[in-house]
């Protein structure tokens, strides 16, 4: 990304315009299985401080996003979360929160908030920016958004995608193109192709090629233009969701949206919408050169949250008892029970009223397999 400031540069009446037809989405769903026994799903990741700031990861996302949304923001979450959302969104107006019955993934959710704003005003330009990513610093994020909203507004959908920090094997890669030389948007460039997670040879191959982003599942576009390409590939889904949409701001919608969700197809938003618009040349690609990270795991967790003292152990918890000798890791607590350490390197340790995980940063990516036993033997009481 150039080193252009987007804040002290004037933006064109065109690229003005476009910000003020910005309304930004925040889908808050997933359980995000690989932080149980702290992440459940009636308090999954989003609603939990996981970086010592003193803010949920919902709350840090709706303050990043709240100073471009001129046209408001909306919160795509499931009905148990309504009240904890709302506790943790003071300025969310009930008009722009929807509640989703089930989880139904990206593609419904998107595309129902996609549905929703378009009768509202057709020209409006959204961005879907998930609730559980940790990003900074934040002015570079901005300028990021802006240049993507101003590359929407020409007919594209736009993704950020994040300039990689290292060769990594979990994320999903987006080939950038060439540039679309916007003098609003210097950085914007076409996507070639995206791609699935790459192996380790060729997850090096991409970054030292420096054509290669990592694929944070950030999308600007037109809601006209997002609506268009998921009605060419899911006419299905596509139908429902403006169904439900056309009953949402009348006294029909609980009883449509009990009807037709449950018969809604299930995929993401990546399948649906983003690689076939790809394939036509109609998405464009921002690089953001933020840091960036999805909490997937407890190793992220302690990656993020840097040990402060000697004791080599990152203490996370409102009341932490946690003592250690000659050991290394992370400690998530919120109980009030003494953990000891001793000995003991690079250890995962997450106590909580219900369940105990101890683990290693190494192994923290197993932690779903425990999760997918818990439910196979219906311990759906500490899921």
């Amino acid at each position: 990304m150039s080193d252009q400031n987007l804040d002290a540069a004037p933006l064109s009446e065109a690229a003005r315009d476009a910000l003020s037809r910005f309304h930004a989405v925040i889908p808050a769903g997933g359980v995000g299985t690989r932080l149980w026994p702290l992440s459940r799903a009636a308090a999954p990741k989003f609603l939990h401080d996981l970086t010592g700031s003193g803010q949920t990861l919902i709350r840090a996302t709706w303050d990043r996003l709240a100073p471009l949304a001129e046209q408001g923001m909306t919160v795509v979450t499931g009905r148990v979360h309504r009240d904890a959302v709302v506790g943790q969104l003071d300025e969310l107006v009930e008009e722009n929160l929807v509640l989703e019955p089930e989880p139904k993934d990206s593609a419904a959710a998107i595309g129902l908030a996609a549905a929703i704003l378009s009768l509202r005003d057709p020209e409006t330009i959204m961005g879907s920016f998930a609730a559980d990513q940790v990003i900074a610093p934040v002015d570079r994020f901005q300028q990021a958004v802006t240049q993507a909203v101003v590359t929407a507004a020409t007919g594209k959908i736009v993704t950020i995608g994040i300039t990689p920090s290292h060769p990594a094997t979990g994320f999903g890669y987006i080939r950038t193109g060439r540039s679309l030389r916007l003098s609003d948007a210097p950085d914007a460039h076409d996507v070639a192709a995206f791609v699935e997670k790459p192996d380790q040879r060729v997850a090096e191959q991409y970054v030292r090629s420096g054509r290669y982003l990592w694929n944070a599942g950030m999308f600007v576009a037109p809601v006209r233009l997002m609506l268009e390409h998921l009605e060419a590939n899911e006419p299905e889904l596509h139908a429902g969701l403006m169904q439900i949409a056309r009953a949402w701001d009348t006294d029909e919608r609980d009883e449509v949206l009990a009807r037709v969700w449950p018969t809604l197809k299930k995929t993401a938003i990546d399948y649906a919408v983003a690689e076939p618009a790809a394939a036509v040349g109609d998405v464009a690609v921002v690089p953001g050169t933020f840091t960036w990270d999805d909490v997937g795991d407890f190793a992220a967790i302690a990656r993020l949250n840097p040990v402060r003292d000697s004791s080599g152990i990152t203490v996370i918890g409102e009341t932490p008892r946690v003592y250690s000798t000659d050991a290394s890791g992370v400690v998530v607590t919120d109980t009030e029970r003494v953990i000891a350490l001793i000995g003991i390197e690079d250890v995962v340790v997450v106590d909580t009223e219900d369940a105990l995980l101890v683990t290693t940063t190494q192994n923290a990516q197993e932690v779903k397999k425990a999760v997918e036993s818990l439910k196979k033997d219906g311990r759906d009481d500490v899921l």
